[in-house]
């Protein structure tokens, strides 16, 4: 049987919920690489968040975080890890400039945090845990380094300001993507070399696999240039509309119904000389 790479995002497409795996897909996964085949976790999540998804996976691949903008093995002596990163000046002269728009926001080094204010209804989105270290204050005194992502939570109908600031004054610089949906008031900063398609790439190169071999799988905004430089790109049945445009199929079933197992399962058998 032909091998294949499969690159699965997390959140809304290997995971049933935002905590876990169900145990059919693990149980499936694992069974996967036992016949061969590699398993690549490309996420938008910090390596602290995502890491315990790969150790349960039995993965040993390289791990892709910060949406292409963090790539690292801790399996691989070999592998060469890269980090992407915004320049520490940019950060602060947005968070300076839009300070009256901004809610809350924070910055991450690796697995640093660097919060602007703590409160409870940022911590959904902080994943602090398995080893982060947390710094809170003004961002122009604690901030100590360049990041390799930056969230920001907008004041209720700021966003739209925020977002247009960005691309006016950082123009090929820094980009800003809306999270939409229902986290239209949450904007994502990143460099123009970061995303998922790329980090892919750097990894299936690495472990010397063809792209005619890379079958990707997702289900938002983000996933959009992995679906377009795997040879196969699948969106979810529950991804957002704006990334199944992109998408060379769409799964049956949504996550919470295991819904890459039914797809490659099929798949694997209707296609293995695919």
């Amino acid at each position: 049987m032909k091998k294949y790479l499969f690159a699965l995002a997390l959140d809304g497409t290997l995971l049933h919920d935002w905590e876990s795996i169900s145990k059919p897909t693990k149980d499936y996964f694992r069974q996967l690489q036992a016949d061969g085949h590699k398993i690549v976790l490309a996420t938008g999540r910090p390596f602290r968040s995502s890491e315990p998804f790969h150790r349960e996976l039995g993965l040993d691949t390289p791990l892709i975080n910060y949406n292409g903008g963090l790539v690292t093995s801790h399996h691989d002596d070999t592998f060469k890890p890269y980090s992407l990163t915004i320049p520490k000046e940019y950060i602060l002269t947005i968070f300076n400039d839009n300070i009256d728009y901004i809610d809350n926001c924070f910055g991450e080094v690796k697995d640093d945090i660097f919060l602007y204010k703590d409160t409870k209804e940022i911590e959904p989105l902080l994943h602090n845990f398995n080893g982060a270290r947390l710094f809170v204050g003004d961002l122009n005194m604690i901030l100590n380094d360049n990041t390799n992502g930056f969230i920001i939570v907008a004041k209720p109908n700021k966003a739209d300001l925020i977002e247009t600031y960005v691309n006016d004054k950082f123009e090929n610089r820094v980009l800003c993507r809306n999270w939409g949906e229902h986290y239209h008031h949450v904007l994502e900063l990143y460099t123009p070399e970061t995303n998922k398609g790329k980090g892919l790439k750097y990894v299936a190169e690495h472990l010397k696999v063809e792209q005619e071999n890379i079958i990707a799988f997702g289900d938002a905004h983000n996933d959009i240039e992995m679906l377009q430089y795997a040879h196969l790109g699948v969106a979810m049945q529950n991804a957002q509309e704006r990334l199944k445009v992109y998408a060379d199929d769409v799964t049956t079933l949504p996550n919470t119904e295991d819904g890459l197992i039914d797809y490659i399962d099929k798949f694997l058998k209707n296609n293995s000389d695919f």
